[in-house]
């Protein structure tokens, strides 16, 4: 994973508890505040300071003055309420009982606080949704072309004609897309190799890599095979070992002819033993490397 990967996940992350918390705020001010809360020490005090006053009552007034305001007081209203009888106008007719009609939460409409509370949650699972689609998109990205995905080594005609030098020794086809030696296929092949898919129009592709220690292994002409010059591990014209510390043989590659055209799955990587006898003569000629292996034939 490299840092561009790991800044984006973790800033994926930071997001989503920047979310969280955001909602989290809004729901505890939504459910209620102090109603003292933003209040000053000093306006607390000042409104403390009645404590332990005594205030003395109003004094009621005499009895008689009281019973004649209230006198008074029955005559004017007895006569604003035959001024009002005088002027109201004749009623047409009588008036009809109230009707009263339960309205549903949708046709009320919504209030301040829900449609926050909505407007939350549908934010914070788009967002959930956009982050798991990038990181599907991540994990399993969709390879279209290169390595791991069927590599065209051209049209099978060409090919065969390039691995076939005019002396009738062998020149394999380097793909460097496919990191394979596209070599001729022995005309029987061994039964480690039987079922697997390797070979097709008498062709195979060997995989660049030496199985010891991933060096790459080039081509010796004299030799007429595969030798590594890291630690000396050698194989014959597929790849079978021969000699060295490499524990198999060279890992070869699926093929198949599709349309004429001869293809290389790198996807599909066959890894098999040693053999026990060569399918091909190897070797033909002088080696590339020094010293031979210490267990070679």
């Amino acid at each position: 994973m490299t840092f561009a990967d790991m800044l984006l996940i973790g800033v994926a992350v930071f997001a989503v508890l920047g979310a969280v918390g955001a909602f989290t705020i809004a729901f505890r001010r939504s459910e209620g505040a102090d109603p003292t809360a933003g209040v000053s020490a000093e306006t607390r005090r000042a409104d403390r300071s009645m404590e332990g006053v005594r205030v003395e009552p109003i004094a009621a007034p005499e009895a008689g003055v009281e019973e004649a305001a209230e006198a008074e007081a029955a005559k004017e209203a007895e006569a604003a309420k035959e001024a009002a009888a005088a002027e109201a106008p004749v009623p047409v007719g009588a008036p009809t009982a109230a009707r009263v009609e339960e309205v549903s939460p949708e046709e009320s409409g919504v209030s301040r606080r829900q449609f926050f509370n909505r407007a939350m949650n549908a934010s914070f699972f788009s967002f959930l949704g956009i982050l798991g689609i990038n990181s599907l998109a991540f994990f399993w990205p969709k390879l279209s072309g290169g390595f791991g995905t069927d590599v065209d080594a051209g049209a099978v005609t060409d090919v065969s004609s390039a691995v076939f030098a005019p002396d009738g020794s062998i020149v394999p086809l380097f793909v460097p897309e496919g990191r394979a030696y596209v070599v001729p296929a022995p005309s029987a092949l061994s039964e480690q190799f039987a079922g697997k898919g390797v070979e097709a129009a008498g062709l195979m592709a060997v995989f660049q890599r030496c199985v010891h220690l991933g060096c790459r292994v080039p081509w010796c002409a004299p030799s007429q095979g595969f030798e590594c010059p890291c630690h000396g591990s050698k194989y014959d014209a597929i790849g079978e070992y021969f000699a060295g510390p490499a524990p198999r043989n060279l890992d070869v590659f699926a093929v198949e002819v599709k349309g004429g055209r001869f293809l290389i799955k790198t996807g599909t990587i066959v890894e098999t033993p040693r053999a026990p006898t060569l399918s091909v003569n190897y070797p033909q000629g002088p080696s590339c490397i020094g010293a031979a292996g210490a267990d070679e034939a």
